[in-house]
């Protein structure tokens, strides 16, 4: 089921691009944007993870800190990082626990065939660790920018 503004944030242990276990609870107390794509060095997430990595800088000026999270290996997520010089943290989230939890694993249709994957959705979570806002299928191309837009209008008020 969608999670939608107002609900508690599903709780997220999983292990980042250096192998460090990332739990929400120690992100919490600062304003945190979760984004779900699904599958490194891929057209669609390479524009995605590069707009929310040069974004980075204004994001942490904000108050806010982003985190990418895929069911690719950590190894992937490596590679991913360094070929396009990426500044984010990424969690691998190999099982789906995390991916299922936030609703982000569905059925998806390509050239004719239906398939269950990750579709690309992003929260933003408050310091309490409550659901902020929710975007599911959103589109690669500029989200890191209207993100960044929202956050800074919900940040300000």
């Amino acid at each position: 089921m969608a999670l939608k503004i107002g609900d508690k944030a599903p709780a997220i242990v999983l292990p980042n691009q250096d192998n460090q276990m990332v739990d929400l609870d120690d992100l919490l107390g600062k304003w945190l944007v979760i984004y779900f794509y699904p599958k490194d060095n891929t057209p669609g997430c390479i524009i995605e993870a590069k707009d929310f990595s040069c974004l980075q800088e204004e994001f942490a000026q904000a108050g806010v800190q982003v985190v990418g999270i895929s069911k690719d290996s950590i190894q992937s997520h490596q590679r991913f990082i360094s070929k396009q010089e990426l500044s984010l943290q990424l969690l691998s989230d190999a099982d789906l626990t995390t991916i299922k939890a936030y609703d982000t694993w569905r059925k998806k249709k390509m050239y004719g065939k239906s398939f269950l994957g990750v579709i690309r959705s992003t929260f933003l979570i408050d310091p309490r660790g409550d659901i902020n806002e929710a975007w599911y299928n959103v589109k690669a191309k500029e989200h890191a920018q209207k993100v960044l837009e929202e956050v800074r209008k919900k940040i300000s008020k």
